[in-house]
């Protein structure tokens, strides 16, 4: 008889909720991360009394109100709101496309006006079958948003000139005719007082885990010891690459401490131009409205993604989706093991849609036992 009933490889929001509502369930579960500290890309290292984003901003937003729920049994969460600002050619604008956006593009004071500009644009620019990024944005927004705020940060992002870039990476760009800074339309948004480590701490309290574990070092020792395995991390790598690499753009941060009280007022400053390598630098403490003599920044760079770097978003384009279509066609195979995650399922999630993957995995499951 194996020792546990479920090795969760990977203790992100993904395998800590699955490992929290088995063991609800009286399952034993073991929970493993090659990282020295659990909680994947959601964890927060404190500094200063600052709660440090370490892999990037994570601001939790949802319009379900079972998922809202569901994370404050384990976190109080603040009332942030997302308002980013960016700079573009020596000027600040306000994030998503509002009227205030719009008031500093062109002096438009009502919304007839702005949407008079953004319709001629469209019409002069754009087209009615955008064959790269670059012609479904202007098909969208028309030129002076796109040269302003999407050209250059996107290229920047990706690595490569937007007309090289397919327009599905574009499918929609919200224009607000408010002047509503607020950059998510979800209902419920904020970030959890003392930061994510509350929420991940409260889902694998009572649960075993080890972190410096390499799965793929210890295989054949980790597959014997549970019945059954969640695995969270890259479905190419767990078949050894049998189908082909997949591929992935990579972040690197450079965490900076500053002996000042405030950086740059605002918790998210996106960084269009191409002058400057990073795409946008976060302030920490405003995400929790802090009010430290200090203050930690992170610049954050996109990175081309090679073996031994963090793998962060899929790059779904039709060469890739055809590779992943052979791994998720090999994962029905292997009847013991339960693919979940934005590495496993080769898919962007958001914290809330990650959260809801996990719970329907549970409940399908439980419903075959």
């Amino acid at each position: 008889m194996k020792k546990y009933d479920y090795l969760i490889v990977g203790a992100g929001l993904f395998g800590s909720v699955f490992a929290h509502e088995m063991t609800k369930r009286n399952k034993k579960c073991l929970v493993i991360d090659k990282r020295d500290h659990l909680g994947g890309n959601v964890f927060c290292e404190e500094k200063e009394g600052i709660n440090i984003h370490k892999y990037g901003a994570h601001i939790f937003h949802t319009n379900d109100h079972e998922i809202w729920k569901y994370v404050n049994q384990f976190a109080t969460f603040n009332n942030y709101i997302n308002s980013p600002v960016s700079l573009s050619k020596g000027k600040l604008y306000n994030l998503p496309f509002n009227m205030n956006t719009f008031y500093q593009l062109w002096g438009t004071k009502t919304p007839k006006e702005a949407k008079a500009v953004i319709d001629s644009q469209i019409k002069k620019y754009g087209t009615t079958s955008p064959q790269n990024l670059e012609e479904q944005a202007l098909s969208l927004v028309g030129k002076d948003i796109y040269e302003t705020l999407i050209k250059e940060y996107t290229e920047k992002q990706w690595g490569k000139k937007a007309t090289d870039l397919p327009a599905f990476i574009i499918k929609r760009l919200p224009v607000r005719y408010t002047y509503n800074n607020n950059y998510f339309n979800d209902r419920y948004q904020g970030i959890p007082e003392g930061g994510y480590n509350t929420i991940i701490n409260g889902l694998l309290r009572g649960i075993e885990t080890k972190t410096k574990v390499d799965f793929f070092a210890n295989r054949a020792a980790l597959e014997r010891v549970a019945n059954q395995i969640v695995y969270t991390g890259k479905i190419d790598e767990f078949f050894e690459y049998t189908y082909g690499k997949l591929e992935y753009r990579s972040l690197r941060f450079e965490h900076e401490l500053h002996d000042i009280e405030n950086y740059q007022g605002n918790a998210v400053v996106n960084y269009n131009d191409v002058q400057y390598q990073f795409t946008r630098i976060l302030e920490h403490k405003h995400f929790e409205f802090g009010k430290q003599s200090k203050t930690i920044i992170t610049k954050e760079y996109p990175e081309t993604w090679d073996q031994g770097k963090e793998a962060y978003y899929p790059i779904n384009n039709p060469k890739n989706q055809e590779i992943y279509k052979k791994y998720k066609e090999a994962s029905h195979t292997v009847k013991h093991v339960i693919f979940g995650g934005r590495l496993a399922e080769y898919r962007y999630y958001d914290m809330h849609q990650i959260i809801a993957s996990s719970l329907k995995k549970v409940k399908e499951i439980s419903k075959m036992q």
